[in-house]
Order: C-alpha cells, then structure tokens, then sequence
C-alpha cells in the first residue's frame, strides 16, 4: 500500500458543512415536481427545522468554544472561526434558497392549486374587515405591547418565539417621547389561519398570523404614529449542561437546566428583509451578536409553521398516498408472540412492517400471568404513548418493572421527565442509566416462568419505542428468545442499574467497551482476506460517519482492495473516490418520503457474511460516550433480506445522492437505466408479508 498520512486534514470533510450539505438535499426535494405539492412543502419546514436545531446545538457549541479560546479544529483542520464563518456563508445561501422557493415556487403551486395565501396587498375588501374583526377578538387581547425606554428595558425573549420591533413617533399619555416598542407573541396563537369560505368549491385562503399583526399593529398604540413594525427571532443555545462530578441528582440537575433553556445566549438573528439597518443593528447589540449571525429573510421568520397546512388541507391528491405496513404471517397465524419467538427469530422492517407486534409484545408480557418481569430502555416514546401503557399495566399487575429512561434525550427531556413520573406511580423501578453516558440502546426484556425454567423474550431495535415515528422512520427490530442474547441483555441491564464489572458478552457488541474495538477487527479481517486475493467486502448504513479511527480503518481497506459501500443519510467526513486511497468507496445518501434511521453494518467474511444491526452511528460520541447496543442477524432468512434490502438501497438512482471526492453531493440519474427508488421498491416488496 502507498505510504500516506490518513490523518491528513484534506482527506477529511467538516461535520458541520456536511450536516448542511445535508439540509441542502432535504430542501432539494421541494423541486422535486415527481412529489405531491404538500409533502415538498414539508421538506421546507423540515429544512427548516433541521436549521434550527443547527444552531441551538452545533452553532452554539462552536460558539462558546470560541468565547473559552478553544480555537482548534478536527480532524478536517477547520478552526472555530474558520468554521463560523464558512457556516454563516452556507446557511445564508442556503436561507436564500428556502425563501426563494417559497415566494417563487411554493405560493404560485399552492394558488394553482386553489389555495392562497393572503397579505396586506392582496386581501380584498370582506378578507381586510374579517382579518380586522380576528385581529381584534382573537390576537390583541393576549398581546402586550412594552415599550423601551430606561424604565423599561428590553424584555427578554425566548428562544424561537416571534416578536415585532415597532418604531413609533409622538407623545405618549405622559407627554414623553416614544420611539421603539417590542410586541410579543405568545405560542398560543395559531401561526397560520384559515379564512372562511361559503363552500368547499372556494378557494382556500390562509393568512400568516405575522401578517395580521403587521397589517394592524397600529391599534396596539392608540395616539402614537407607527413608522414601522418588523418581525425578529433569536434562536439561543439550546443544549443541556449537567455536571457530571457535581450533580447529585439527576432529574433535579435536568429540571433545573429545562427552566433556563428557552433564554440561553442568543446565536442567531432573523428579521424581516425590510429591516432597517439600525433597526437592525440596535438588535445585534443588544443580544450581543454580530453581522454573521444576522439572516434577513423574506417571508414569515419561522417557515416551520408552514407545515401546519399540511393537516388543515383535506386535499389527498396533494399528498403521498397512504400505505399499511404489513404483518408477518407467522404473527398473522399465531396470536401468541411467545410461541412465535420460540418457533424462531422474527426481524421487523419498519415502517413496511407493522410497529403493532412491538406493542402487542409488551402489552402481552403485561397481561400473561407467568410474565415475571419487564426491562426496557427508552430515549423517545412519544406523548400518550402504548408502550408506556402497557409498562405502566404491567407494574399494577405486580410484574416487577425496570425502565432505563434517558432524561437527556435532546428536546424531549421535559416529555421523559413526565413519563418517568407516571412509571413511577404505577410503581415502576425508573433509573435514569449512567451519569455522562447517555443510554442510547433500544432494547426490551421480557422474563417469563415456563415449565422448569425462566426464558428470557428480548426486542433489540435500531429505532426508538416511539409509535409515531416508526411511521416514517426506517428502522429494523428482531425478536429472539436466544439464550445468549438473553444473557448479554441480563448483564447490560446489571450495568445500567447497579455497580458492576463489565461484562464479557458473548454475542451483543457494547459501547462504550466492545463496538468501536471489534468494527476495527472485522474491518482487519476484509483487509487480510483482500490481501490473500478473496473477495472483501463492507457495506454501511448509517446516520452519520465522522469517526476518525472508523475512516482510516475504511481507507486502509480500500487501499487493500476491500469493496466499501456506504449509505450515509446525514453527515459524512470521509472523502470517497481520493486517487490511491479511498477509490474502493462510495458513499450515497437516500433522502425520500421516509427518513432513513436504520443502522446496519455487513462484513462478506470470505462467503459467510456477519450483519449486524445497531442503535449506535459510526461518530466518537456512539462509540465512547453511549450506552449502545449492536445484534447480530444469524437467520440466514433474515440475513438474505436484509442483504436484498442493501442491494435495492445501493441500487437506488431516483432519491439517492452520491458524495465525491471534492465533498459535494451530486443527484444520482437513472439515464436510460430503469428508474429505481429503494423506499418504493420496499413499500411493494414488503406489501406481502414474510415470515
């Protein structure tokens, strides 16, 4: 093999420009004219969402390093300020091009569509006296104008609320001078409104509550003139810090930092383009930023409330048609999923297949009465959620009941806080898993008395036990009453909720102990194999890839002559097709109607392929600062699926992106090929069940 530094900065892609290469793609689908009209418009706010998080997080992270003088970069050689300001000049394209579509692509669409959006120059007559009328019953009355002057200060603002600048002039009832007043809105009003209409053949009008507070904010200053009034938000760092040698209490630590998360410091401005420049400026100073973290927009300053039309518009042609994921025929045949997992393993592919055995198998344990005991580990369950029921139905039936919550799931914590409490009222053991690791495994255990034995049900999933989101996330579970899963999954569940040893399993891979030191092992043994002229292979899918070790491993295997193919959704640091040395690798993304979440890794092992399915992505904080678990597929029937399932996803030539060597991502075309889409191709295959 050639003799090169793989450590070297240029063979590296920056995590943060990657992520919003990422966000690039998600807003490429709203061109997209293949897709109905409302589902490109979710792309929009879904861009927009992930943007926000951008900031609260990773921005803000960057941010606070730069303010400790923490100035160094990562393996891509990027410096804290050279990262800034590669980032702002990113995002403001990217902004550029989310408003862009919304002016030039998504309101004409909509209007073809006969669903308008009104404002201030296109409302008629009846809409301004409706507006007027809605304004003044509906919005004014919870709005409370505060003026600015040095008996009032700026009011503080919550992170990604909308607020209003007024510029006023005259005298106010106290004869003084006013000059500027901030108007708040509460999170209670509803941000997009419908207008009536005498019938379904009308046209559908909506109207931005921004608007019709722009369009009368006059009535708020009774006497005064108002020279103007702008919309601003300011996104703030929205990442939790819990101390881990201080706390002493864990929920009390993430209880107290929730209360202060909605006025953390501010990291990015966003007003309305017509903005004045010391408007403006007054500002930045005042949340003490500068002109790079200042976005001027030209539309409504929060696009995510966009989506709410999405459910406000019964219009089925405007949007992907609905799917019923299927169900196995041996749990189509056998009610008794115990007698099912006995029979064999059984491997779910969401959401193609039915998320209801996952239920059914908890509410099941919750009700049979030689059901001894539950163990589950939950990061997201969703609100009112059936897992949580059934859990809570077990714990008053007398089952001894052990969940494993992690509190520190970012921006569900308060939701996991409210869930622990009600496990703990129905006398559930709730434990919060290990201070500074956060407990990212998907797993459940089922402990049931059989005729002279225990046997031990498990459920390991690449997903979270949240029903919503296995809608429309890819992920893949396996049931199995293996032995020595039951017995690692034992041993894993000691760790989380009592001191012990760690354990030496005999089939799960472990972070933070095992995983990242056996990937390196398995991808040795495709380079010895390779070496001795054999067919190697690795193939990949995952969320995310910036690990260093992990890619240099994958560029020695490539350099060896090792076939790697990786389906990275998100983030991605590793430079495919770099000549000498990672031309063996490509790396594609797949973004479509479905989010693609699930973590799968396949080694071809001379001819005996090892797959394995994992709640961890290939990134330092899976591999060192989580709990995760990673299972082995040992039915060959399953191992042949999802095999198949890699080879469609791979195949794939309508959703799917290809990443090059220069780090951009180029739209993979069908040319005169049959046009392939992995997400469609599966909804049909798994339209008939398997066993």
């Amino acid at each position: 093999m050639l003799d090169v530094n793989l450590k070297a900065p240029e063979h590296y892609i920056n995590r943060e420009l990657s992520f919003l290469d990422f966000n690039q793609r998600v807003l490429a689908q709203v061109h997209d004219e293949s897709l109905p009209l409302l589902e490109r418009i979710r792309f929009l706010g879904i861009s927009c969402s992930n943007l926000d998080e951008f900031f609260e997080i990773r921005v803000a992270g960057l941010k606070q390093r730069q303010e400790l003088g923490s100035l160094g970069g990562g393996p891509d050689g990027m410096s804290v300020p050279e990262q800034l300001a590669a980032i702002h000049k990113r995002a403001l394209a990217l902004v550029e091009d989310q408003y862009q579509l919304l002016n030039q692509l998504v309101f004409p669409a909509l209007a073809a569509q006969g669903i308008q959006f009104v404002n201030a120059k296109t409302a008629t007559a009846k809409q301004r006296d409706w507006l007027a009328d809605y304004f003044a019953k509906e919005v004014e009355p919870v709005l409370t104008p505060l003026g600015l002057d040095p008996a009032r200060p700026f009011p503080r603002i919550q992170n990604k609320s909308l607020n209003f600048i007024v510029r006023l002039s005259g005298k106010d009832a106290f004869g003084r001078d006013a000059e500027l007043a901030v108007v708040q809105v509460p999170r209670s009003l509803p941000r997009i409104i419908r207008l009536p209409q005498k019938s379904a053949s009308e046209q559908t009008h909506f109207v931005f509550l921004s608007t019709v507070i722009s369009m009368f904010v006059a009535q708020l200053f009774s006497g005064m003139k108002v020279e103007g009034a702008w919309q601003f938000r300011v996104t703030r760092n929205s990442d939790l810090f819990v101390d881990d040698e201080e706390v002493d209490n864990l929920l009390r630590a993430v209880e107290g930092e929730l209360a202060q998360r909605r006025y953390g410091a501010a990291v990015r401005l966003e007003t309305s383009l017509d903005c004045p420049q010391d408007i403006a400026d007054f500002l930045q100073r005042h949340f003490a930023l500068d002109k790079g973290d200042l976005y001027q927009v030209n539309g409504p300053v929060n696009l995510n409330r966009l989506m709410a039309i999405y459910d406000l518009v019964e219009r089925p042609d405007l949007k992907y048609p609905a799917f019923t994921p299927s169900v196995p025929k041996r749990l189509i045949a056998k009610e008794d999923i115990f007698a099912v997992m006995r029979e064999d393993e059984l491997l779910l592919h969401h959401p193609f297949e039915s998320f209801a055995p996952v239920i059914d198998f908890l509410s099941q344990a919750a009700s049979d009465p030689d059901v001894l005991a539950i163990k589950q580990t939950l990061y997201r369950a969703g609100p009112q959620s059936p897992v949580v029921d059934a859990l809570v139905d077990a714990a008053r039936a007398g089952k001894e009941v052990t969940v494993i919550i992690e509190l520190m799931a970012r921006f569900d914590e308060a939701a996991n806080i409210r869930l622990a409490t009600r496990l703990q009222e129905a006398g559930a053991h709730v434990m919060y898993g290990v201070v500074g690791y956060k407990t990212h495994a998907k797993l459940i255990m089922v402990v049931r008395r059989e005729t002279g034995r225990l046997r031990r049900y498990c459920h390991c999933g690449t997903g979270n036990y949240h029903p919503d989101t296995a809608r429309f996330y890819t992920d893949y579970g396996l049931f199995t009453c293996d032995e020595a899963v039951g017995e690692d999954l034992h041993e894993l569940f000691l760790q989380l909720t009592s001191p012990t040893r760690v354990a030496t399993m005999q089939k799960i891979l472990q972070s933070p102990f095992t995983l990242h030191e056996s990937l390196l092992e398995k991808t040795k043994r495709e380079i010895a194999l390779a070496q001795q002229g054999k067919p190697a292979r690795i193939i990949a899918k995952l969320n995310a890839l910036i690990e260093p070790q992990i890619i240099q491993a994958l560029y020695h295997a490539a350099m060896a002559g090792v076939k790697v193919d990786l389906i990275v959704r998100g983030i991605c640091a590793l430079r495919p097709g770099i000549r000498g040395i990672s031309e063996n690798i490509t790396v594609r993304s797949i973004v479509g109607r479905l989010l693609e979440h699930s973590r799968v890794y396949y080694f071809h092992n001379d001819g005996n392929p090892e797959i394995y399915c994992a709640s961890a992505d290939w990134m330092e904080r899976n591999f060192f600062r989580r709990i995760e678990v990673c299972f082995p597929i040992e039915r060959k029937q399953h191992r042949d699926r999802i095999i198949e399932d890699l080879q469609t996803y791979l195949a794939d030539n309508t959703q799917a992106w290809a990443l090059g060597p220069e780090g951009n991502y180029t739209r993979v075309a069908a040319d005169n090929a049959p046009a392939v889409s992995a997400q469609e191709t599966l909804l049909r295959r798994y339209a008939d069940a398997y066993d």
